[in-house]
């Protein structure tokens, strides 16, 4: 089994300037000047400990290219695609759309890199070059809609490469798994009448977008069905998230039976995230990591590529790229998540029952979606 890893400098230069968390700095509103929550470090320092723990030595390297005007508009508006290519070329750059969102000077060729490396990443596994990849690319993508850009994201990465291997013949039957704490609503939007991808997304509920997400959101036309919602409840741990999967994501691709399982993967649901208030940890993500290969080998031989999406702690999104880059590489480093003696002993960590209430209406669309 070989894991291919893709990771570009440049995605590390992706500038969000000196905002306050969310907002432009403003002495008079009190706004002291500080970093954007999406920023390089949680990017770059997983980076670095992929490299240090000695695993990048089992995985095999995968190099970016950016996306053609044509890929990018296989999703997106050829009026989206030119006003962020203007944008870059100003002094200052601009925003993805929503205002929260800065990109710097050259924050166009930077984004149609992150597009093109996960095209990259999915052919290489459609190609069986490699077995599954991991695509850690910057800036995220999965909220992006085919209009605008939104939440930090300029283009939506993951639906660009899903559009790729549609159009090229390379896959046309694709399952979309999401498990950034934030909705996925841009790859929600992107394939919302397309019977031929499934998109599941697992969230908090309500936290981003506002009124997104829900469970009666599940796609129209020939596609009705074909999206499946789980808005989570604030402080759902481990257990949730593991029922989830074995109630819910498993059962949906096992009815669906897809060419290729993309995956979404923020890091934004553990324990440490400021943006969120989920209780994962590295070895949950691991689990939910051993879940989807599991599927994806009785599925699609073993199929599943992942692009980078959220996840805005520094010292603790490493541990759980890593976890999940072990369980995909089938390679231990032997580092040990230091945090997890903490977060895993938070209270709560089990199913709670109103945690399984939201589970089981989901379990059931997963079971339309079999008896359809």
């Amino acid at each position: 089994m070989a894991t291919g890893y893709l990771w570009h400098e440049l995605f590390g230069w992706h500038d969000t300037g000196t905002n306050t968390g969310l907002f432009g700095s403003n002495p008079a509103a009190g706004l002291q000047p500080l970093q954007h929550f999406e920023n390089a470090e949680t990017k770059t320092r997983m980076n670095s400990l992929v490299g240090a723990s000695g695993l990048l030595e089992h995985l095999v390297p995968l190099a970016p290219r950016p996306a053609t005007d044509e890929e990018l508009q296989r999703v997106h508006r050829a009026a989206h695609v030119q006003r962020i290519r203007e944008e870059s070329a100003l002094p200052k750059g601009g925003d993805a759309g929503d205002g929260l969102s800065p990109f710097g000077h050259g924050g166009f060729e930077i984004a149609a890199l992150a597009a093109g490396g996960a095209i990259v990443a999915a052919e290489a596994v459609m190609s069986g070059q490699v077995t599954n990849a991991y695509a850690l690319i910057r800036p995220p993508g999965h909220h992006a809609t085919p209009e605008t850009g939104m939440g930090f994201c300029i283009f939506s990465n993951l639906a660009v490469a899903a559009r790729h291997l549609q159009a090229t013949g390379q896959a046309s039957r694709i399952a979309v798994v999401d498990w950034d704490v934030h909705h996925g609503n841009g790859t929600q939007a992107t394939f919302w009448e397309d019977p031929e991808v499934l998109t599941i997304s697992v969230h908090q509920d309500n936290v981003f977008p506002p009124d997104s997400g829900a469970l009666d959101e599940q796609g129209a036309g020939a596609a009705a069905g074909t999206a499946i919602n789980v808005p989570l409840p604030a402080g759902s741990g481990v257990g949730a998230y593991l029922d989830v999967f074995t109630r819910v994501v498993v059962p949906a691709l096992d009815a669906f039976g897809p060419e290729i399982v993309l995956v979404a993967s923020g890091f934004d649901a553990s324990a440490a995230d400021p943006l969120a208030r989920q209780m994962m940890t590295a070895n949950g993500y691991r689990q939910l990591t051993e879940l989807l290969m599991d599927a994806a080998n009785r599925l699609c031989d073993g199929r599943l590529m992942m692009t980078h999406e959220g996840g805005y702690s520094p010292a603790y999104v490493p541990f759980c790229g890593l976890a999940v880059l072990e369980a995909l590489s089938g390679h231990q480093t032997g580092i040990e998540d230091p945090f997890d003696p903490i977060f895993s002993g938070f209270a709560g960590q089990e199913l709670q029952p109103h945690q399984a209430e939201v589970i089981d209406a989901a379990a059931a669309l997963a079971q339309q979606l079999a008896t359809d």
